[in-house]
């Protein structure tokens, strides 16, 4: 039947759960709805899409790793300096590695095969090829998450809640 975004009380994105799972938060008190999709479970309690903690939660802060899949993601699986999307993308290091750049999050972004070679050994302003988006290291991986069901046409409602998408 759905997702459900979980808001902590200070309304910042915590997971995305199931549907039971937020009925039980709301039924035991924990929870309060904020957006439904207009779903009836039964008699007059609409589905819920997005609900807040009524306490706050603590959570600690976890790194999100430097994979291919975490970088296609951030990037949108997009080459940053054609616009291509689609099969065949690599990964191209801004700051080549046999110039000192290295594996980072701000350093690599998405490429096509076509742009990747065409760049070479240098950097995009050497190159003529400006980024379409400067890289960064992304907010969390929850993001990845409430990024893709938004932009897919899925939990529309979840857009107020997210910076950035």
């Amino acid at each position: 039947m759905g997702q459900v975004l979980v808001l902590n009380a200070s309304y910042e994105p915590l997971n995305i759960t199931n549907w039971r799972r937020a009925i039980v938060l709301l039924l035991k008190g924990k929870a309060e709805q904020l957006e439904h999709n207009g779903k009836i479970i039964y008699a007059g309690f609409p589905l819920p899409t997005v609900i807040r903690l009524r306490h706050y939660v603590r959570v600690p802060y976890r790194e999100i790793p430097l994979t291919r899949r975490n970088i296609l993601d951030r990037d949108g699986h997009t080459c940053q300096y054609c616009g291509t999307t689609g099969e065949g993308l690599t990964l191209d290091h801004v700051l080549p590695r046999s110039r000192g750049g290295g594996d980072t999050w701000e350093n690599m972004v998405t490429a096509c095969n076509h742009c990747n070679v065409r760049k070479g050994n240098r950097t995009p302003t050497e190159a003529a090829m400006p980024l379409g988006i400067s890289p960064r290291r992304p907010h969390s991986s929850l993001y990845f998450e409430m990024r893709k069901s938004v932009q897919s046409g899925h939990h529309k409602e979840w857009r107020k809640y997210i910076i950035g998408v």
